[in-house]
């Protein structure tokens, strides 16, 4: 695959994601620098969509269950054509749409996350839907790894294979650090490949930032039949910007204009 395309559309996501955490004195930019590879990738070679017609019934549906790492979807989103680029400079600003997680208001979002938990069982009853109806689009759902510990996560991931739901693909985005420090320390959640499998889900694990891994994992799974696909992402909390890099710090941090500046500096060479 040539991932060209795909590697500087994720440079031009890290920037505007920056700029707007920058701009608006938000959290979350580690955990949204860490998924930008997964919807780089997603994005330019993978889902179904019209940027001019959000709502196309035969388009894939894309959700975000990490809610708070909203700005590198809004991003992603404006960068693919749903609305102007010149919006993101509303982002968290008084009486703007785009909050500071996951809003529905939003052309191309499908539903609104904030509460960690709650995407992945309204993905099931998405997909359960489509088969029922016959409808050949698929349902992406792109989960935090520290959102596992939530139990209605698991409901699901037992609900999905029961109902043989082949139409449903789960990413985690396994950045190894959540709110309150290392995911192996608050509550591990090792072996996460032999846990998934044995829940009959067809496991696929990854390098989260190598694009040609990602492309390959993504466009196996029409191939698995009747088992919904897990693909376990390992990637990097703050990917991009070194300081920045696997520190928990950045769950919660806004960068100042000396860091934004290093940070921006940083990315343009890549």
């Amino acid at each position: 695959m040539n991932t060209t395309i795909s590697e500087k559309f994720a440079k031009n996501i890290r920037l505007k994601t920056l700029e707007m955490v920058y701009k608006a004195k938000a959290s979350h930019v580690g955990g949204a620098l860490s998924m930008v590879d997964l919807l780089a990738v997603l994005y330019t070679k993978i889902l179904k969509y019209n940027p001019q017609e959000p709502r196309w019934n035969e388009r894939d549906r894309f959700l975000l269950s990490k809610g708070h790492a909203c700005t590198s979807l809004y991003a992603t989103l404006a960068l693919s054509g749903f609305f102007d680029i010149s919006e993101l400079n509303n982002y968290a600003q008084d009486g703007s749409i785009f909050i500071s997680h996951v809003s529905h208001k939003i052309p191309g979002v499908e539903l609104s996350t904030g509460s960690l938990g709650h995407a992945l069982s309204v993905g099931c009853g998405m997909a359960l839907a489509a088969r029922r109806k016959n409808e050949k689009h698929r349902i992406f759902v792109l989960l935090s790894d520290g959102e596992l510990d939530e139990g209605s996560n698991w409901e699901a991931l037992l609900f999905a294979p029961k109902h043989k739901l082949d139409n449903l693909i789960v990413i985690i985005d396994y950045n190894k650090i959540q709110s309150l420090g290392n995911v192996k320390d608050v509550l591990d959640l090792e072996p996460l490949v032999s846990k998934l499998t044995a829940f009959n889900w067809e496991t696929i694990e990854i390098d989260g930032h190598d694009h040609e891994q990602i492309f390959n994992a993504l466009v196996t799974v029409p191939k698995q039949k009747e088992k919904p696909t897990a693909i376990i992402a390992h990637t990097i909390k703050g990917k991009g910007v070194d300081f920045m890099e696997d520190k928990l710090l950045w769950h919660y941090k806004s960068p100042n204009k000396d860091e934004l500046d290093k940070a921006i500096n940083q990315i343009e060479e890549r």
